[in-house]
């Protein structure tokens, strides 16, 4: 009797420890790395700051790896085999082994998401148009056309229902204030371009100036939008706005206090995640 109550102890602590083991060591369901630049323009800072709190606190709830960088020689072949998803939070890299890192990961089935100025693009300027393969083949963009201000709000329309990074979405919803973006590229002859949101007619007029050409009365505007070629999403959304007029540069909006345009970015994640 002994003998069998001895055996069935050491079955249970087995099973325990066996259990606890297999808890201890599951893997999360994807890796991510964000890089960042956070200088410069205190909205691009502030976002900065904020979407590398938010990643890290939601990772735990959808259960992946989150970690950030601002050293962008971190953008090499060993250090990106770590990871399955990329996310470039304001700037691009700049260095030509850099691009070529991160040209071969995406060409080798990595996953993108890239917010607001990481497509941004201006000749002459100090973020020029010198990378075709990124902002014309890409992103599909091309170069920075113009923008909204004062960032406010936009009503945003979802032009397709059926990625997994909307599908949840109502048809429109009202946005964070953003400054919004336009291209020089007509991403809607880009049969390789899927745009899945853009600024509904609405928002017009959308921006508060005080320069009227920053402020837009009509258009077509895509703010989120996938290359069918790649793993990847370009969201616009990523500028804060700011208290500059009285140089306190006091924050004044925060892009992650929205739940539905949350949801776009968590659903948009979880997808690139996915095996």
């Amino acid at each position: 009797m002994k003998q069998l109550v001895r055996i069935i102890l050491i079955a249970i602590l087995f099973f325990c420890f066996g259990f606890i083991g297999i808890v201890q060591g599951k893997k999360y369901d994807f890796n991510a790395i964000a890089f960042y630049t956070g200088k410069n323009d205190p909205a691009h800072v502030s976002f900065v700051k904020e979407a590398d709190k938010w990643f890290s606190e939601i990772s735990k709830k959808y259960h992946f790896a989150y970690q950030s960088t601002s050293d962008w020689d971190n953008l090499n072949a060993d250090y990106l085999s770590n990871y399955q998803v990329v996310i470039f939070l304001d700037t691009r890299p700049e260095k030509p082994e850099q691009r070529k890192a991160f040209q071969d990961f995406m060409e080798n089935g990595g996953a993108f998401m890239g917010f607001h100025f990481s497509a941004f693009a201006l000749t002459p300027s100090s973020y020029s148009q010198n990378w075709d393969w990124y902002h014309n083949w890409f992103l599909g963009s091309g170069e920075y056309k113009g923008n909204t201000w004062r960032p406010t709000s936009a009503v945003l329309k979802i032009e397709d229902r059926k990625h997994a990074a909307t599908k949840h979405l109502p048809g429109k919803f009202k946005s964070q204030p953003n400054e919004w973006y336009s291209w020089t590229n007509d991403l809607r002859k880009n049969s390789d371009i899927r745009i899945l949101a853009s600024i509904d007619s609405a928002s017009f007029p959308l921006g508060t100036g005080p320069k009227q050409h920053e402020i837009w009365h009509s258009g077509y505007f895509p703010v989120v939008w996938t290359n069918v070629k790649y793993r990847m999403i370009y969201i616009n959304m990523g500028h804060n706005d700011i208290d500059y007029e009285s140089g306190t540069n006091r924050e004044l909006s925060f892009t992650f206090k929205n739940k539905i345009q949350n949801k776009l970015i968590i659903d948009a994640l979880l997808w690139l995640g996915e095996n």
